[in-house]
């Protein structure tokens, strides 16, 4: 992990450890329904495709992304951290108290919205006080908060689960998140104290996009529909191939965040040397052959688990390289431009998601993993046109 030093400013160096905590419990909220997909619909008395549904409904919140961008742009960064921590925080009570499919809907849109706000004014934060040939390491450490959120957070919420049932995780979710809204809100600042107003690597129109800036947010739009494709599949598979319970569901949770924050750390450590493309580009490589294993060899227990892993170390590694560009989209307007990047991206996982559960529910694991595979290729080759055409952002 990279050392904060005096390099840093004092801003990033004093609230940075808090803000990645806080991004962690609305993580761990966001990430509980897709590994207990099954779980959850068995609460409702649904198939699993309907709660693929459920989740492309709420996952289209990030059509939403760049208004939200905009928004976070014309208030402080605190205030949008604040107010998004508490749309969290509600989303995820009333998933709690859902009394059916609808209501639990209308909660994770709500949720995912709120938390797609959190993310955005975090990532313009780091913009603000840290120069780009440093702002992976930044970004990276605060992206343990992905892992962390699934390696603590949803393992936890799992064994709560397995002991009790999925509303009462969510519900002590909530707990975590309002708690660290009121934490955020306290401690930040009252204004921001921006030490970098303007160190975009490329000069250009001021709230216009640069050169190749589509193939960077469509990249992110099949990143993410890459990872989806395993993500929503991977709990049902695990139950219906192998007989993983709910607290099986939750140890491999912990794994997979073993992984995401193995790949988080090494994006903090070296994306920013080897370039932010390029890290993409390998991390979405890794991807191909790892979710081909799992389409080719699924029915093997080791097999399928070790492409899991690898889907996600390389999926968690593109990730994070991939958010600092977002960033840099558009002059003058960083929240914007991370809102156009993040709503590519929960809309890839949108277009997605039923057919992936469908396709599961029809012929198993294979063809969502293929699929996977193909979409990380597309990511893979967006990203290097990107570089290529914009010298800017450099690669």
């Amino acid at each position: 992990m990279p050392r904060f030093d005096e390099s840093f400013s004092p801003t990033v160096r004093t609230h940075v450890v808090l803000l990645t905590i806080a991004r962690t419990t609305a993580n761990a909220s966001y990430r509980f329904a897709p590994p207990f997909l099954a779980t959850i619909a068995r609460g409702f008395d649904i198939s699993i495709s309907q709660m693929g549904i459920a989740l492309t409904v709420s996952e289209l919140t990030g059509l939403a992304s760049p208004l939200i961008g905009q928004r976070v742009d014309t208030i402080t960064r605190r205030q949008a951290m604040r107010m998004s921590l508490v749309g969290v925080g509600f989303g995820t009570i009333l998933a709690a108290a859902a009394p059916n499919l609808a209501v639990f809907t209308i909660a994770l849109i709500l949720l995912g919205g709120s938390k797609v706000g959190f993310d955005v004014a975090l990532s313009a934060w780091i913009a603000d006080h840290v120069p780009w040939n440093k702002r992976s390491a930044v970004v990276g450490f605060t992206e343990i908060s992905w892992a962390l959120g699934m390696l603590v957070g949803v393992s936890s919420l799992g064994l709560i689960t397995a002991a009790t049932n999925w509303r009462w995780s969510y519900a002590l979710g909530a707990v975590a998140v309002m708690t660290f809204a009121w934490l955020v809100s306290n401690r930040l600042p009252t204004t921001d104290d921006v030490s970098h107003h303007h160190d975009e690597t490329r000069t250009g129109e001021h709230g216009v996009l640069l050169p190749g800036s589509w193939l960077a947010i469509t990249s992110c739009f099949t990143l993410m529909g890459a990872i989806q494709c395993i993500f929503v599949t991977f709990g049902p598979f695990l139950e219906d191939t192998f007989g993983f319970s709910e607290a099986g569901l939750a140890a491999m949770g912990f794994s997979l965040g073993l992984a995401e924050l193995l790949s988080a750390t090494s994006s903090a450590r070296f994306t920013d040397s080897w370039g932010k493309q390029r890290s993409v580009a390998i991390g979405a490589a890794v991807m191909v052959p790892a979710a081909l294993v799992i389409a080719g060899l699924g029915d093997r227990l080791v097999p399928a688990l070790v492409g899991l892993m690898l889907v996600i170390l390389g999926f968690e590694f593109a990730i994070v390289s991939l958010l600092p560009i977002g960033t840099q989209l558009v002059p003058g307007s960083r929240g914007r431009g991370m809102g156009l990047l993040l709503g590519a991206g929960t809309l890839g996982r949108a277009a997605v998601s039923i057919a992936a559960t469908r396709l599961y529910d029809n012929h198993g694991v294979e063809p969502a993993a293929v699929g996977s595979a193909l979409l990380a290729t597309a990511t893979a080759l967006l990203i290097v046109n990107h570089a290529r055409i914009n010298h800017g952002t450099r690669s």
